[in-house]
């Protein structure tokens, strides 16, 4: 009886090979590249004082914001991180102990589970970025900003 002999050649990884698979994970064959138009996102009313529109990746969300003079975004705390960049207007946040008034061309890091408010002083456009993305504002169960 002859005794089978197997190889110890290794592999090379080609094209759709992983080496060490449990270091790799790979993204659902649902994740694309997307080419977007902001007048193709669907605006959402919370409020008269608030609109927003979400693009949502498998990782990030980008939001962009449209606040009216005098809105507030009560005091609130997430697990995401937050970058909010300021395109016009002004915002005023309430965070770690401060006042911090943002503006054009601002941008104000919010780390995760840090308890903040705004205020709109001004006619504002904001991009908030999140990461991961916001579950509540994806399901709509951000009941704190719908008044």
């Amino acid at each position: 009886m002859k005794k089978k002999v197997i190889s110890k050649k290794r592999r090379k990884a080609g094209p759709g090979k992983v080496a060490l698979k449990s270091t790799v994970t790979r993204s659902p064959k649902s994740t694309e590249m997307k080419h977007l138009s902001w007048d193709t996102v669907e605006v959402e009313a919370l409020s008269p004082l608030f609109h927003r529109q979400l693009i949502v990746g498998k990782e990030i969300m980008l939001a962009r914001i449209l606040l009216k003079k005098g809105c507030l975004v009560p005091w609130h705390s997430h697990v995401n991180e937050q970058v909010s960049s300021i395109f016009g207007g002004a915002l005023k946040f309430w965070i770690d102990g401060k006042e911090i008034v943002v503006g054009p061309g601002q941008v104000l890091t919010i780390p995760p589970n840090m308890p903040h408010k705004a205020e709109a002083l001004e006619d504002t456009l904001a991009i908030d970025i999140f990461s991961p993305p916001r579950a509540d504002w994806i399901n709509k169960t951000d009941s704190y900003l719908r008044k």
